[in-house]
């Protein structure tokens, strides 16, 4: 029985140990969380903290009540009977156990304070059953020996009947449905809300009975929380208010007025947006199934270096979200500004359709009228002008106009000199020859006259002397054979054959045989048709039987030099009536030596047929007096390919005011024109030109473009600088045009810049240089522009600005740089690769040789 008691006390007073470390433990957790408790009321002053703060006030002080109370429970106890006497008695009905709150704050403050609150036979139990209650954690090896199980368990296959997989499939498809009825349901929903917001908002005054119950007003920390949020948009009352008593009321209601403003601006925000969600899926629909096409951008090139503004009116993002951007205000400055930033041409543009429809609403009917009038005359006078410029190919003869012809001769490289000179024949059907000869030229095959027969016949049938520079093979024959056949045909036969002792009509040297038999081929297909006779003198035949021939009597002579002198010594022929003398290859006959025979051969010449050296020499009406008679003034007519000094002091002796016809590339401006090449790119063009123009060169100086655009810029520019420019091209009027050109020859202007269109008929003399500031599209273009300068036998110049857009040219440029005696080709030029072959051409690479290692 001691043993027993004295068992029992040691256990209390162990379980007694425990429960004091365990308060001891709680107390240290409590105190290291009251300053984080204390600073929590700190938070804000909205009533939910508020009233945590009161919660946890309260829980501290029932604490406090406890742990006073705690000390007279842990006081040593007997065993004697009393003591359980008095345990028991709170144990009764009435020991303070009647009611069911008490019992309950008891337990609470026995588990609060961890102190034993039974009888001494129920403190094991209760330390039992809080071990119980008290769960320790799984030891690692217990958590992997789990995690072991689990995958095991997963890894393990698991078969299922059908019957379950087919209730799994109903579950899956269950579930998708439920999900996308549920997203159906909330979009749904939020599509509706602004429209039955709105629909609330505007049936509540009408659908609200007047019995029914209003609203719990708002309490004071919720009234002053609006008041907070909704007092900038409330009004000025609110903040006038809100230092009165009741600024709760008053706050309130001033953000109760605001709020009903944002509402109503926030509903109408959300059916914006609501209707244009509808019309972008709406115009998706469009698109998807009316295939509308899509405006596709313009692609453009990844080395432009200039920035476009191709902006589409869809890519303006603030028309979407603010409404000012829909209804712009268009400011009127009545002609005198601009707005900034904006493109000035399409500001006018705009402007002056203002003002046109302005005009138009305070015109009467009689101005309208006039204005109708004034426009057709316009349109009239426009028409008029695109009719004059048309191509020379669309216009008939009589509507050639003098830009037209010069036009027509560049076209076919035909250069001019030596007084009025008639226009160029452009088709066989417009040469007006007689129609014996055209019949011949159908004949024969000919389609369409060379460049020299265009030129030159008309020049012969005004009996007019002519000096032809172009190559064997060109035509020449012809040229000179057309107008002595025309002129030999207009003479009567009858007298023709009286005169046979009199000589030939026409004579045509040749410096070598073959050539006179060449002629005399061509000769005899076209004058035997007509009756006219030709014979041949040359070395190598009997002089006899060519003497016996010309005794019959023939009307075209054709010889060299030295047995032609040999037939006139020996009295074989004499050249009475001769009239029409040809030499063709002056230039080879001077090389040859035979410049003193063809002097001795002129000499036999009668006098009595000469032209006066006067100005009588070039009037067509005093040449054609007598021009169908034998006793018409003696035309002389030379074709050479090159002008050396000899052949000029030959023409100059026994040519009277002659007519020097250009064809070709021989005698071309280019071989006196020095072409200069820079290569460069586009930025560096302005500077280089500067550097150009301030070298002082003579006027006046022609610059060529290939934009209407940059002429205008680029002439700007210099009349800046200080430069009298002025420009020409297409977007000129005729008389702008005219006045271009009559201030750059008057010297009233020094500088023109100018486009092809225009530049290829102009004819301004003594032009030292050429610039082209843009390099031309083609070869013949440029060809053109340079042929600008160097004319009428006169040097120039002509310089290029190249870059790298003009690879396509490089070329032919680098072909007609190096053919010009007079230029040099830049080594840049001429190591380019673009330079090596002509463009379009394929170059096979060479196979690199083989070797074969055994």
């Amino acid at each position: 029985m001691v043993n027993d008691k004295k068992r029992r006390s040691r256990s209390r007073e162990r379980f007694r140990d425990e429960r004091q470390q365990q308060q001891n433990v709680g107390q240290r957790e409590r105190e290291r969380e009251r300053p984080r408790n204390d600073r929590e009321p700190q938070r804000g002053d909205r009533p939910n903290d508020r009233e945590r703060d009161r919660r946890q006030r309260r829980s501290r002080s029932r604490e406090d009540r406890i742990r006073r109370r705690s000390p007279d429970r842990q006081r040593p106890r007997d065993n004697n009977g009393p003591d359980r006497g008095s345990r028991g008695e709170r144990g009764g009905p009435g020991g303070g156990r009647s009611g069911e709150p008490e019992k309950r704050a008891k337990l609470d403050a026995s588990a609060s304070s961890g102190k034993p609150d039974g009888k001494e036979d129920e403190e094991m139990p209760d330390e039992k059953q809080d071990h119980k209650l008290k769960k320790e954690p799984l030891s690692l090896e217990e958590l992997l020996d789990k995690k072991k199980r689990e995958e095991e368990a997963r890894a393990k296959p698991v078969f299922l009947t059908k019957e379950q997989r087919a209730a799994e499939a109903i579950k899956r498809r269950q579930e998708e449905v439920e999900r996308l009825r549920a997203a159906q349901d909330a979009a749904r929903e939020l599509m509706s809300a602004p429209r039955e917001i709105n629909m609330s908002i505007a049936t509540a005054p009408a659908t609200a009975a007047p019995s029914a119950p209003m609203p719990p007003p708002p309490t004071r920390p919720e009234r002053r929380e609006r008041g907070n949020n909704r007092g900038d948009r409330g009004g000025n009352n609110n903040n006038n208010n809100s230092n009165n008593n009741n600024s709760g009321n008053h706050g309130g209601d001033g953000g109760g007025g605001g709020g009903g403003g944002d509402r109503d601006r926030d509903n109408k925000r959300a059916e914006d947006l609501t209707h244009k969600d509808k019309e972008k899926e709406l115009e998706a629909i469009r698109e998807r199934y009316l295939g509308i096409v899509k405006k596709k951008r313009r692609v453009r090139r990844l080395n432009d270096r200039k920035f476009v503004f191709d902006w589409d009116a869809g890519e303006d993002t603030s028309i979407d979200y603010n409404n000012l951007y829909k209804e712009r205000h268009h400011v009127q400055f009545f002609g005198r500004g601009n707005v900034a930033g904006i493109d000035i041409k399409e500001q006018k543009r705009t402007q002056s359709q203002f003002y046109g429809d302005l005009l138009e609403k305070r015109r009467t009917e009689a101005e309208k009228e006039q204005e109708k009038v004034r426009l057709k005359k316009m349109k009239r006078k426009e028409d008029k002008q695109k009719w004059d410029d048309r191509h020379w190919s669309e216009k008939e003869n009589d509507e050639m106009t003098e830009r037209d012809w010069r036009i027509f001769r560049e076209d076919y490289n035909i250069t001019i000199k030596g007084g009025r000179i008639p226009n160029p024949i452009r088709s066989w059907n417009e040469s007006g020859f007689p129609p014996e000869i055209i019949d011949i030229i159908d004949k024969v095959g000919y389609k369409e006259p060379t460049p020299i027969q265009r030129q030159a016949i008309p020049i012969g049938l005004q009996n007019r002397d002519i000096i032809g520079v172009a190559e064997t093979g060109s035509g020449k024959t012809l040229a000179f054979l057309i107008p002595l056949l025309s002129w030999i045909q207009s003479l009567p036969k009858i007298e023709r054959l009286e005169d046979v002792d009199q000589g030939p009509y026409a004579i045509i040297m040749a410096p070598t045989r073959e050539l006179a038999q060449q002629i005399e081929e061509e000769t005899i297909k076209f004058g035997q048709p007509l009756g006219i006779r030709t014979v041949v003198v040359v070395g190598g035949l009997s002089r006899e039987e060519q003497g016996f021939r010309l005794r019959l009597g023939c009307e075209i002579v054709i010889a060299t030099p030295g047995r032609l002198i040999d037939v006139l010594e020996n009295r074989y022929l004499v050249l009475n009536q001769c009239t029409y003398i040809v030499l063709d290859e002056a230039d080879r006959m001077i090389d040859m030596g035979f410049e003193p025979d063809v002097q001795k051969i002129l000499e036999y010449m009668p006098v009595t047929n000469l032209k006066p050296d006067t100005e009588e020499a070039e009037d067509e009406n005093k040449l054609m007096e007598n021009f169908y008679t034998k006793k018409k003034y003696r035309q002389t007519v030379m074709f050479t390919a090159t002008m050396p000094p000899a052949v000029e002091r030959l023409a100059r002796s026994y040519l009277r005011r002659p007519s020097t016809v250009y064809i070709g590339s021989i005698g071309k401006p280019t071989e006196r024109t020095e072409q200069i090449v820079y290569m460069m790119g586009e930025n560096d063009k302005r500077k280089k030109l500067m550097e150009i123009l301030s070298r002082k060169i003579d006027p006046p100086v022609i610059i060529f473009v290939n934009q209407k655009k940059g002429a205008d810029v680029l002439a700007k520019g210099l009349e800046k600088l200080g430069y009298n420019s002025c420009t020409l091209h297409g977007g000129k009027g005729q008389e702008q045009r005219e006045y271009a050109l009559a201030a750059l020859k008057s010297g009233a202007k020094d500088i023109l810049v100018a486009t092809d269109v225009a530049g290829r008929g102009i004819d301004i003399k003594d032009v030292s240089l050429v610039i082209n500031y843009d390099m031309a599209k083609s070869i013949e273009d440029y060809t053109h522009r340079i042929g600008r300068t160097g004319r009428a036998g006169k040097t120039g110049c002509a310089i290029s600005f190249v870059t790298k857009d003009d690879s396509g040219l490089f070329y032919d440029l680098k072909q007609c740089v190096t053919a010009s005696p007079v230029s040099t080709c830049p080594p840049e030029l001429t190591n380019h690769p673009e330079a090596q072959h002509k463009p379009g051409t394929v170059v096979t690479k060479k196979r690199r040789e083989e070797k074969i290692f055994a």
